[in-house]
This record gives C-alpha cells, structure tokens and sequence, in this order.
C-alpha cells in the first residue's frame, strides 16, 4: 500500500513540475508572427487576371464585450482592435488586390501637404512645377467588422477526489463571428456579402494532493 501510495504521489509531482521544467529561462529573440493553418490556403490560390485595387477604412470590433477572468470582467476587450491591420494582410497575402491606405488617409493627406509645401518654398522654379502624383482610388470597398462575440456557449468538465488526491478537468467554448460585405465605389452596390463563425474551445485539467504523510506533516501539491 505504500509502494503504491509513493508511486502516486511521485507521478504527480512529475506532472505538477513539467510545466516548470518547460519554463523558458530567458527572452526570445524577435521573429515573425505565426500563421494560421489558413495562410497556406490563401497563399495557394490561383493568379487573378487582373488584380482589384480595394479599400479599407475601418474594419472593427463591434461587440463591446471584455475579457472574463476568474474575477469578473476586465478593460481587455475579448477580440483584437486590429482587426483592419489583419484584413489588409490578408488582402496582399492573397495576391488578388491591391490594397491602399485609407485607415491613416489623414496622416497621408497631410504628408502629401507639406512635400507640396517644401517644393514651393525651397525647391525652386523647377521643383514647384513638379505635381505629385494622384492617390490610387479604389474600385470597392471592404467594410464589415468583428459582430458578434458568444462566451460560454457550452460548458462542462469532471472531477474526481480520493483519499486526498484529486483530479478536475474544466472545458468552455465560446464563438466568434465575422462580417463582411464588398461594395462597389462607382455605384454604391454591395457585390457580396458573407460572414462566418468560429468556436474557440478552452481547456483547463487540474490536479492536486493534500495529504498527511506523517502526524506532522502534510504533503500539499498542485
């Protein structure tokens, strides 16, 4: 019964400890970001004929949900803010449009501004004839956003204690879901609208010993 008792509770000092032995010791060094499984899918796609040039103003969280914590809810918001960043990634990744900047158009008009200004005031008789090229437009727009976001649409889990010893496991799903919808500049007509879901499925396994291994003393593990 001893033996037995000793190899338990040194197995779950081995699981308790794994994620320590795993810890990393120090900073990594800067790369890039990971891709989804998807990024493969959307470098594959075939060559267009002619790329579209297209435009994103703002491609945004339209919950208003926070982040749940154990503790309530926090300033965090549950979805990314940079949403419009992620959007025009995409749309240069897949090679099928030709993305322009209208998130920062103020920041661009300005700048444009003061090249105008500099070449008038010291660029001479010669500069100042020199006009700048005129911004790309573009043909459709892209406008659409993060609509919906559904916490703990299913939850469950199971757990088991003996002897103290104990065991738990914990599961929560919740859903995201994405609008989208191309519109036509010339026009105003909406060529296409689509939107999509995705479940994002968390996880937690707990285990545990509080145990007296002497009169005096107890063993506690988490």
């Amino acid at each position: 019964m001893k033996i037995s008792t000793l190899i338990t509770l040194w197995t779950l000092c081995l699981v308790a400890c794994t994620p320590m032995v795993h810890q990393p010791m120090k900073t990594s060094s800067a790369k890039l970001g990971d891709e989804t499984p998807k990024y493969a899918e959307l470098k594959n796609l075939p060559k267009p004929q002619e790329k579209v040039i297209a435009a994103v103003y703002k491609f945004r969280d339209q919950t208003g949900q926070y982040k749940m914590t154990e503790n309530g809810t926090n300033w965090s918001t549950a979805v990314t803010q940079g949403a419009t960043s992620i959007l025009i990634r995409s749309m240069e990744e897949s090679g099928w449009f030709i993305p322009i900047e209208r998130e920062g158009l103020p920041n661009l008009l300005n700048e444009r501004k003061i090249i105008r200004s500099s070449r008038a005031t010291y660029g001479g008789a010669e500069s100042s004839g020199d006009l700048l090229p005129p911004l790309l437009y573009a043909g459709v727009l892209l406008e659409g956003g993060i609509i919906s976001f559904d916490s703990n649409i299913l939850t469950g889990g199971a757990g088991a204690r003996y002897l103290g010893i104990s065991t738990s496991g914990q599961y929560r799903e919740d859903r995201v879901t994405i609008y989208l919808r191309a519109v036509s500049t010339v026009n105003g007509k909406i060529l296409k609208t689509i939107y999509t879901s995705k479940t994002i499925l968390s996880q937690k396994v707990d285990v545990g010993v509080f145990k007296f291994v002497a009169p005096q003393r107890i063993l506690e593990s988490e």
